[in-house]
């Protein structure tokens, strides 16, 4: 079984969007802030797929181990 992270970072989204690094990092930020997470706490690609609403199939292809 071929194992797949389950946190995204913002060089994943920079990957899906096409976006900086820094506009990446403010999105998640703001999907935190959506999601009431603590600042630890990490986003998960399902969390992105919600808000994003880019399936997670698509977001999957994009990351790398």
């Amino acid at each position: 079984m071929i194992t797949k992270r389950a946190c995204i970072y913002p060089k994943d989204i920079q990957r899906i969007t096409g976006r900086s690094e820094r506009y990446c990092r403010m999105l998640i930020n703001k999907i935190k802030e959506y999601l009431d997470k603590e600042p630890h706490q990490f986003i998960t690609v399902q969390d992105f797929a919600n808000y994003s609403g880019i399936e997670e199939e698509t977001i999957n292809k994009y990351l790398i181990d």
